[in-house]
């Protein structure tokens, strides 16, 4: 295509010459066919503004309705035109190079520059995911700065173009906020001290095995490629360091380009060394697999799916539960437990944060927070009696003989509904807060001992 740019740009110049009325008329022809096929082909990839452009020009050069100009002004046309043509030729004519350059295979001269060694040791605390990009910088560059700020969708789509979530701090602890990641993790924050929560682009440097090196990070992303195991005998994260600067003679953008593919040469370098294989973060089970006695061979594979789906919703999507514990320390700071007249489950510590279970699941646990010795399974039977008036209190309408079989069921230690409504307990409480502190109020036991609520009695306040 943009071969015929030039040959439409000599063609109108040629019109600048004495030359015979049959070519003009040939002109205005090819020209129209031209400018309505540029005018097609710009309007099918999103670019509009061309299309128009195009469009026009086709309606002004066709030869059916001649639109007279005069000769002056008909060669100040052409000659516009033709430059505008020209210009479009060299754009397009670059971009291909570029874009060219952009799928070349790396050279002996790029294979060089990766022995420059970018790598840092830090401290376990500042592991990455494998897909995680963070943007550091012990100097503030203001013009990188304004523009991770006012334009995070740079960030975003140069990450999407190479496979990694980029992450900058800054923004993400006000995402934190608004998405109440913080508050899961510590629920007995004020409105007031969650605003307190900040954290800065050196917050990682904070994590450098060796302090000394802060002086060569100036600012730029990290990414984590190993762990190994430091002098010490203790585990450090190996991260690699990418320089961006907005005083670069280098534009940003080819910046950006440059990193995207060194991080390429280097991850293909490491799957070569390492037979294909790349460090793995762990995945975050946390509260899913701490429920040993309830889940172990049982049949609860879809609740504790129910309780995965509610975390994940409440986590921050793209940060390492690394990075997000470092940000924020839950302690044991409990709440108390108030129970209504009505029997809601209150948590007013928290936020006033009320647990919301179903009333059978609600009488089991109630019958568990009446006994703080613990239950064992296989004298449920035991506790019939008194789950039942439990039941009765929170059903006032009465017990249907469907509610009446369930409590059988559940008190059967030879079924698994027992199983259930422990699991559902725990995600009650799980979806809410963090396990740190929520495993205080569920159900919890080792496989064939009693099972029983941690919290102590003193924070349970019954209202009468």
């Amino acid at each position: 295509m943009k071969q015929i740019y030039l040959f439409l740009a000599a063609l109108l110049l040629l019109c600048l010459a004495p030359m015979p009325y049959g070519y003009f008329q040939l002109a205005r022809f090819v020209a129209m066919v031209a400018f309505g096929l540029m005018a097609y082909r710009y309007f099918t990839n999103g670019k509009t503004v061309a299309a128009w452009i195009f469009s026009a020009l086709a309606l002004l050069f066709q030869p059916i309705y001649k639109i007279a100009l005069g000769r002056v002004m008909w060669n100040v046309v052409d000659v516009l035109v033709a430059v505008l043509l020209v210009a479009l030729f060299v754009m397009e004519k670059r971009g291909e190079e570029k874009g060219k350059d952009r799928k070349r295979p790396l050279s002996q001269d790029d294979s060089l520059r990766l022995e420059d060694d970018n790598r840092y040791e830090f401290r376990l605390e500042g592991k990455l995911a494998p897909k995680e990009l963070i943007y550091v910088a012990s100097e503030e560059d203001k013009a990188l700065t304004e523009l991770f700020e006012k334009q995070p969708e740079v960030l975003q789509g140069w990450g999407q173009m190479i496979g990694f979530q980029v992450i900058y701090l800054p923004l993400l602890m006000k995402r934190l906020q608004s998405r109440q990641v913080l508050r899961y993790r510590a629920p007995y924050l004020t409105d007031t001290e969650l605003t307190e929560v900040t954290v800065g682009s050196d917050f990682l440097l904070h994590y450098l095995e060796h302090p000394a090196d802060r002086k060569k990070i100036k600012q730029g992303f990290i990414r984590t490629e190993d762990v190994h195991r430091g002098n010490d005998g203790k585990d450090k994260a190996v991260n690699r360091f990418y320089p961006l600067s907005s005083k670069n003679d280098e534009p940003l953008a080819d910046q950006l380009h440059h990193i995207g593919r060194r991080i390429a040469a280097e991850r293909g370098a490491q799957k070569r060394l390492t037979g294909g294989t790349e460090h793995r973060e762990q995945s975050y089970e946390g509260a899913e697999n701490g429920f040993n006695s309830q889940i172990a061979e049982e049949n609860t594979n879809d609740l504790i799916e129910e309780v995965r789906e509610r975390i994940a919703k409440l986590r921050q999507r793209g940060i390492s539960q690394y990075i997000l514990e470092q940000l924020i320390h839950p302690d044991d700071r409990l709440s108390r437990l108030v129970i209504t007249q009505d029997y809601r489950l209150l948590l007013p510590d928290y936020g006033d944060m009320e647990i919301k279970m179903e009333p059978l699941v609600k009488a089991v646990y109630l019958l568990f927070l009446n006994h703080p010795e613990g239950i064992l399974f296989k004298h449920l039977p035991d506790y019939r009696e008194e789950l039942t008036q439990i039941y009765a209190r929170l059903r006032p309408t009465g017990l249907t003989e469907r509610a009446v079989q369930s409590i059988e069921d559940v008190t059967n230690p030879m079924l698994n509904s027992i199983n259930e409504k422990c699991a559902r307990i725990r995600g009650a409480f799980v979806g809410e807060f963090d396990d740190r502190m929520s495993r205080h109020y569920y159900i919890d036991g080792l496989r064939g001992e009693v099972k029983k609520i941690d919290l102590p009695r003193h924070l349970v306040v019954r209202e009468s």
